[in-house]
């Protein structure tokens, strides 16, 4: 019989233009709380539908970005499974193929509480709930009431396992940060500092004029 010990990794995906302390704080709480041997940060490509990006970072600077952020933490690691500039990766494809390539491993998808409640719209969700465990985050606009019985929903539904992370809310965006490059303003604190001189050196988001 082989007893070998599964890996537990959490994943992180997301634009990251720019990666901020929400995030970092999110796959620090979900390694903590869940006991993970590592949470890998996956920033996506430029999806189709969002072609006009006017003064926001490239795929590549975004991925220096998240380097510069996670690289004094030993148990996050950048990985670049979604990032291409071909189009969309749809989650269950990527799942698919860590857990082809990754056997050993059981994966732990961390999301906000609102992809919680637009999950359904995601594809073939019934088949992501098979790859992998949904790690979800409280939010505080959502009462903890509405976020449990959505919870109940998906798992008989679906199938779903999921597991409520503990966190703080940080209520904060990449699209606000943006949001007070554009007018001047200081992020100090809410982007780590290696980030922030990233940002500087390349003049970033000087131009965004959106808030997404």
């Amino acid at each position: 019989m082989d007893t070998k010990k599964m890996r537990k990794v959490g994943i992180m995906g997301g634009t990251f233009d720019p990666i901020h302390i929400g995030h970092l704080i999110l796959g620090e709480n979900a390694f903590l709380q869940f006991g993970l041997d590592q949470v890998l940060f996956m920033p996506s490509g430029n999806p189709p539908h969002k072609r006009d990006r006017r003064g926001r970072a490239s795929t590549l600077q975004r991925v220096e970005m998240v380097q510069e952020a996670i690289g004094p933490n030993s148990h996050f690691a950048l990985s670049l499974a979604e990032t291409h500039d071909e189009g969309y990766t749809y989650t269950k494809e990527t799942l698919e193929r860590l857990k082809a390539e990754n056997p050993d491993t059981e994966y732990y998808f961390i999301i906000g509480a609102d992809s919680l409640f637009s999950f359904e719209s995601w594809k073939e969700p019934e088949k992501i709930c098979g790859l992998c465990t949904l790690v979800a985050a409280v939010r505080n606009h959502i009462s903890g009431e509405e976020m449990d019985a959505q919870i109940c929903y998906l798992k008989e539904k679906l199938g779903a396992q999921i597991l409520k992370l503990d966190t703080p809310n940080i209520d904060i965006s990449s699209g606000t940060i943006r949001s007070w490059l554009s007018l001047g303003k200081s992020i100090r604190y809410y982007v780590p500092d290696e980030v922030i001189r990233y940002i500087e050196k390349h003049g970033l988001y000087k131009e965004c004029d959106d808030n997404e």
